[in-house]
């Protein structure tokens, strides 16, 4: 078992196919070994460094880490990037946000990885849209929309369980109209009103700047 699977052979191959994370089952099908020896393999050079755990079933190469929002994708599936996390990224808010945060049609979850906090905030069934892949780094990620990113965002300020400074968002770069489609997914009308005072008072700073 030991002999067949070479470390550094092993390292290449994931290289070579863009695994920088992967899960046993991945493992076990490009190398063409049984389960028993990936399981082995896996468990061993964990523990000696070659590869980093991220949690049950998905494993991390140590000396090509992956980007935090391809961690994010494959930590918690089914998932999507949102809220400030994708705001940020789309230039929305100017802030530089270290966490990722995530939507998911799972329960809300928070993992501590190498420092950085990835969260993921349940949304309902029928309010899981509005995303779509983007590149990142070379990765295919699975990110909101802009104007999902906002509406999840809005959901959860109108919950109480995030705070909202729309004075920082550049609104530009949001389709009104579509927006409103995505907040309408939530079947929240309050949120709706919402949207109404955010574009009033960024008319106002427009005006006044």
């Amino acid at each position: 078992m030991s002999t067949k699977l070479k470390p550094h052979q092993v390292i290449q191959t994931l290289k070579e196919k863009k695994l920088s994370l992967f899960t046993p089952m991945e493992f076990k099908r490009i190398f063409g070994v049984s389960e028993q020896a990936t399981r082995w393999f896996i468990k061993t050079h964990s523990q000696d460094g070659l590869f980093v755990k991220l949690r049950n079933g998905l494993y991390m190469v140590a000396d090509s880490p992956a980007s935090h929002y391809l961690i994010a994708n494959r930590l918690f599936p089914p998932s999507y990037i949102s809220f400030d996390t994708a705001l940020s990224f789309y230039g929305i808010i100017p802030e530089t946000i270290y966490a990722v945060t995530s939507a998911t049609a799972r329960v809300t979850r928070t993992f501590e990885i190498q420092g950085v906090s990835f969260t993921y905030h349940r949304v309902k069934r029928g309010a899981y849209a509005g995303y779509r892949p983007v590149k990142h780094q070379g990765d295919t990620i699975l990110m909101a929309e802009p104007e999902k990113a906002l509406a999840d965002y809005l959901y959860f300020a109108f919950l109480k369980k995030r705070s909202f400074c729309y004075e920082r968002m550049d609104l530009a770069k949001i389709d009104r109209g579509k927006l409103l489609r995505q907040v309408g997914l939530f079947q929240r009308p309050q949120i709706n009103q919402l949207v109404e005072d955010i574009y009033a008072e960024f008319g106002k700073f427009k005006r006044i700047g």
